[in-house]
């Protein structure tokens, strides 16, 4: 704690003990009031503005200490003073008293709770930031807990102080309008439960609601006014409609459907979307057949055999294709037209909060709906370079095209589908150049993480160019040529295919939002509910963020799809609290939580564990001893805050931590779990070994050893 801080608390304790040792709260009890009433009201006729002042400055500190006896001085405001005078004091005075109450506790303690406890709060500062007037208002007018433990608490949370102010003055202007008028009625008092009485209570709580009412009214206005200028249906074809058939939308479909809804699922191009046509389905086959090519190469140091191998690129993308083909059906408009989703394949157009025009094959028709589901997923990223357009680029959209392996495959981008994609290519046989513009691949992972996956991708021949910018690109006779700078120089690097993976971006246009005034930036722009500024209009994946993963975007689809049913009724706020994401690079990266350097950037105290896979038994007998498994936690506490995996199967050995982070269990309990052997997973354990063993209780061992020592004398 500063000196400051430390100074405040003292001159603050000193006030209050005081208040105690010389026993001036006996001055703040209704007796007293009634016998000096008189002599109080001769000294305000007398004195009006001295003793308004006085009276003004005791309630401002009594409030500001939290000294009992506050109703009390409100019922001597309105004895005294009369109901408008004493209206004006005890409101004015309560405000600034519970004001400086506030800021003092936000001065002393705030950034310690935060600090300490800011993630169990996360949910309630997240509140507070929405909702705090509300809430305080809601406080002030029904009197269930003490004003002080009301200016203690909020002042912990992050509610700007002019709101705090602001909304504590209405609320005391209402609540001691009461308690003044009764006070204008003195001599018929006899104590405090003649005051508190249960009508009065009542009264109390019927202010109380005003806020949640307000609330609702607001809420009810500020739905008229994004419907303003649209006609609303008497009745709907449909409950809910659902604009593409990638991760999110299927999910949304199938919930929907599941809960009975009459619902219609639009997709203009193949059901799936990205992740079965064109992203993770056939990305994860090509690199299969990657590591089989790789592994058959490599085999002849363990003793078998199997002579020259040879790669028939063609045979290669008939087996992408065929995966996909497997697992289509699961995708299917058969199977969801079985599940009770009506499908139609065309392109869709949102005409207003209600209706959605539908074009398929140069017919048209219109439906109506009470909600919509915007769920149109990304594409790839393409910049205006110049001169791309004459090199025919290839994306991870029409890659799945090509019929002829590369011999030069140039991957312009060093995120997760740049190394996937020029991992998989060059152990097919290509000679793959990756560049990146920044000094290292992998950006949002930590230094360590990338620095790992790099070597690796290096010892197997991918020539990796950093603080490359790619500037433009040129025809050189038969030969496609990248223009990139490197150290204020241009640097030309030839090549015979290109591939654009410098990542994706929302499908925003094309099907109405701009015409409605959706509103977007980047993605289309949700609350917690995953509406938009249209209240029946919700959006999840990939169009709306903030994580693109498959997973992330079926996650959002549940929330989605139960708030576009059953909002008013009940409605649920997206968890991203604990989300995986893996790159499927061999070896495999893996994180859930924070990565280290995210928690260096939020300024959050952690250590750091880590166990080398190198020296796990089940690795070094599959031959894949390489990696690390990377556990950040809490100072001195086992509550995991992130983990970075790299190595085999990362993906599979990060789901025992998704679930410990999830279900609130730290490493102790992880390494207390049998693990069988030998598995890869039993690295889970060993790093909440070594996380045991740094954190031992020292003092504890040495009195043991004592112990042992007593025992064999």
């Amino acid at each position: 704690m500063s000196l400051k801080k430390l100074l405040l608390l003292l001159v603050i304790a000193a006030l209050f003990v005081s208040a105690f040792a010389f026993d001036l709260t006996q001055y703040l009890s209704l007796d007293v009031l009634k016998e000096k009433q008189q002599q109080l009201n001769q000294l305000f006729m007398d004195y009006p503005l001295q003793t308004f002042a006085i009276y003004f400055a005791i309630y401002v500190i009594s409030t500001a200490l939290s000294l009992p006896g506050a109703t009390v001085l409100t019922l001597g405001a309105g004895a005294i003073f009369g109901f408008g005078w004493g209206l004006l004091l005890a409101s004015f005075a309560a405000s600034l008293g519970a004001f400086l109450s506030f800021l003092s506790a936000r001065f002393i303690l705030r950034d310690w709770v935060q600090d300490k406890f800011g993630e169990r709060l996360d949910a309630i500062n997240r509140g507070i930031e929405r909702d705090g007037a509300f809430y305080l208002l809601s406080l002030r007018l029904v009197p269930i807990f003490p004003f002080f433990v009301i200016n203690l608490v909020m002042g912990l949370t992050p509610i700007k102080a002019w709101t705090y102010y602001w909304v504590s003055q209405v609320g005391m202007l209402l609540g001691a309008a009461v308690y003044i008028n009764a006070g204008t009625q003195l001599a018929q008092i006899n104590s405090l439960g003649d005051v508190v009485s249960a009508d009065l209570i009542g009264a109390f709580v019927l202010l109380g609601i005003m806020p949640i009412i307000a609330k609702f009214i607001l809420s009810l206005l500020k739905r008229r006014k994004a419907f303003k200028g649209y006609k609303k249906p008497k009745s709907f074809d449909n409950n809910l409609v659902v604009i593409g058939a990638g991760s999110a939308g299927l999910v949304s479909a199938y919930i929907a459907a599941a809960v009975k809804a009459k619902v219609t699922l639009i997709e203009k191009h193949k059901m799936g979307g990205d992740c079965l046509n064109t992203g993770c389905v056939p990305s994860k086959a090509l690199l299969h057949v990657a590591e089989l090519a790789h592994n058959a190469r490599n085999a002849g140091k363990s003793g078998v055999s199997v002579g020259e191998v040879s790669v028939d690129f063609k045979q290669v993308m008939h087996q992408v294709q065929s995966v996909i083909k497997d697992i289509e059906p699961h995708d299917s408009v058969e199977r969801y037209t079985k599940l009770g989703v009506n499908v139609e394949q065309g392109s869709a157009k949102i005409l207003s909060p209600w209706e959605v025009e539908i074009e398929s094959e140069g017919e048209t028709k219109r439906i109506t709906t009470r909600s919509i589901i915007i769920a149109t997923g990304a594409k790839p990223l393409v910049p205006n370079f110049e001169g791309l357009d004459d090199v025919n680029y290839l994306t991870s959209d029409t890659l799945w095209d090509l019929e002829e392996l590369p011999k030069r495959l140039l991957v312009l981008g060093g995120g997760p589908i740049g190394c996937e994609l020029s991992q998989a290519f060059q152990r097919l046989g290509s000679q793959v150049t990756q560049v990146e513009m920044t000094d290292r691949l992998m950006g949002p992972e930590d230094e360590d993480t990338a620095e790992l996956l790099t070597k690796r991708l290096v010892h197997e021949g991918i020539d990796i160019k950093l603080n490359h910018k790619a500037v433009r690109f040129e025809k050189r006779g038969n030969e496609s040529v990248l223009i990139a700078e490197h150290n204020d120089k241009e640097v030309a690097i030839a090549f015979d295919k290109v591939l654009i993976a410098l990542g994706r971006q929302p499908n925003i246009s094309g099907f109405g939002l701009e015409e409605l005034g959706v509103q977007t930036n980047k993605t289309v722009t949700t609350n917690q509910l995953l509406q938009t500024n249209f209240p029946n209009l919700y959006a999840c994946g990939d169009v709306a963020g903030p994580y693109q993963f498959t997973h992330v975007a079926s996650h959002q689809a549940w929330y989605a799809a139960v708030n576009a049913l059953f909002d008013p009724f009940k409605t649920f706020r997206a968890d991203y609290s604990v989300i995986p994401w893996v790159t499927y690079t061999s070896p495999q990266v893996a994180n859930v939580g924070l990565t280290e350097q995210q928690a260096q950037k939020a300024n959050k105290e952690y250590e750091v564990t880590e166990y080398d896979i190198g020296e796990l038994d089940r690795a070094i007998a599959d031959d894949s001893a390489y990696g690390r498994v990377k556990v950040l936690t809490k100072p001195g506490k086992d509550e995991i805050l992130g983990v970075n995996i790299v190595g085999p199967q990362a993906g599979e050995l990060l789901a025992e931590y998704v679930l410990a982070m999830k279900q609130g269990i730290g490493l102790n309990k992880i390494l207390g779990t049998i693990h069988s052997y030998p598995t890869l997973a039993e690295a889970n354990k060993y790093v909440a070994g070594e996380w045991k063993r740094a954190n031992a209780p020292q003092k504890l061992l040495a009195w043991v050893e004592k112990f042992h020592r007593w025992r064999r004398s």
